[in-house]
């Protein structure tokens, strides 16, 4: 009875539109208002929140959000979308498809969706309507292909959940590689079926293909060579256990700083105290998030809730495979209405037990826990993506989102094989 009380203080902070920081640690308050026995006093709660941030790998969240700011504002992403285009630019939806290469490298320099959607919007939507292409469908495009920042190592999402499970963060990070890449090729295989289908204007696309040969490999290989070394310093470094994921943070920073002032030129040491307000401005309101979601985390484990859902589904589903559709359809709905930071942490704990009694390894469900909110990214209410892309665009939320039904559609296609088939998550971690 107590943990529905608490569940419905939780979504009626929701409904009321109270900010997720705040209403989560308003909801651990009410578990000890209904229950006296309980200790989550205000005091326990307070001091919970600081500890809970006194967590080293952590430090990576900021940091990567600060390289991702840098690398932003340097220009990176226009640098990798020239490399993709130089070669594939000629080709049957060409240049769509390398929109969704560059959301997969820069996913690997960013770890966030919506960074993701700015960065490599801002640079290809007025490119591509440019070149002809339908002005919504490429809006749709970049806002569902950003999703591919939160699973492309370096991951926030994926830090969160190794903080949440106990697991590797490192390990989290390769077992996102496979998964990214087919979800990308989803998508491009319908960005190819689209332009099959409608057409692309030939003329404009041999034009700015020529633009670009005349640089010639080298130049656009000079150019470009920076941007694509990012996710290669950055993943070698981890899964070569040369340093951990915090470090890699730390190394993505000042090699973020060394490319856009020295090698581009595009950043200058007088951006630097804005461009740590803006991070600051991001990394805040995602760390209170984490400080009050543990904390109401821990507070579910002592009404010992996530052992009484456990029980319930495994008791009401006596398939696995049903088990595992009903836990992403759940997965699905709670992308669309909450933020991917608090529905890890407040989540991992309930569906732990629950998968570790079905078998399921603990990264591969870390994999697919994440790849179902980042659908969360391009659906309404919350959809992030669709709001970043909107702004981009002038288009509003609604036009984007039935845009992007198709490559959802896409996206939910990955989805499937991802879970059914785990050597896709487990092949290199296991390497």
């Amino acid at each position: 009875m107590n943990v529905g009380i608490v569940f419905l203080a939780f979504f009626a902070t929701l409904l009321i539109g109270t900010p997720i920081g705040v209403g989560v640690g308003l909801t651990c308050l009410t578990a000890s208002a209904s229950n006296p026995t309980m200790p989550a006093t205000a005091d326990f709660i307070f001091r919970n929140m600081v500890t809970a941030l006194d967590t080293y790998s952590l430090l990576a969240v900021p940091l990567f959000i600060l390289s991702g700011v840098i690398m932003a504002r340097g220009g990176i992403s226009k640098k990798l979308f020239d490399f993709f285009a130089f070669f594939i630019g000629k080709k049957t939806a060409g240049l769509p498809i390398a929109v969704v290469v560059t959301c997969l490298f820069y996913g690997a320099i960013s770890g966030s969706g919506p960074a993701t959607v700015a960065a490599v919007g801002a640079m290809s939507i007025p490119l591509l309507v440019r070149l002809g292409y339908d002005r919504e469908f490429v809006t749709a495009m970049v806002a569902v292909s950003g999703g591919l920042g939160v699973i492309i190592p370096p991951s926030i999402p994926f830090i969160m959940y190794g903080l949440s499970s106990g697991k590797s963060v490192g390990a989290l990070f390769i077992a996102g590689v496979l998964p990214g890449i087919l979800i990308g090729a989803c998508l491009m295989i319908y960005a190819f079926w689209y332009c099959k289908r409608h057409g692309e204007d030939r003329e404009k696309l041999e034009a700015n293909y020529a633009e670009l040969h005349r640089l010639g490999f080298w130049g656009i290989l000079k150019s470009s060579f920076w941007a694509l070394l990012t996710p290669v310093i950055i993943l070698g470094g981890i899964y070569g256990g040369v340093v951990t994921p915090t470090e890699a943070a730390d190394i993505s920073v000042i090699y973020a700083l060394i490319v856009s002032i020295f090698c581009y030129r595009t950043f200058k040491f007088s951006d630097i105290p804005s461009a740590l307000k803006e991070a600051a401005r991001t990394a805040a309101p995602v760390m209170l998030v984490v400080s009050t979601a543990t904390v109401f985390g821990r507070v579910l484990t002592m009404m010992h809730a996530p052992q009484t859902i456990a029980t319930l589904m495994i008791d009401s589903f006596s398939s696995t495979v049903v088990l595992m559709l009903v836990i992403n359809l759940f997965l699905l709905f709670v992308g669309m209405i909450m933020d991917t930071t608090p529905a890890i942490l407040i989540l991992t704990p309930i569906f732990l037990p629950i998968i570790t009694a079905l078998g399921v390894d603990p990264i591969h469900f870390g994999v697919i826990m994440v790849v179902n909110l980042a659908i969360g990214f391009v659906t309404p209410p919350i959809g992030v993506n669709l709001f970043v892309a909107s702004s981009l665009t002038g288009i509003s939320v609604l036009r984007i989102a039935r845009r992007s039904a198709p490559f959802i559609a896409a996206f939910l296609i990955a989805l499937m094989i991802i879970t059914f088939v785990p050597p896709i998550s487990l092949f290199l971690p296991n390497l």
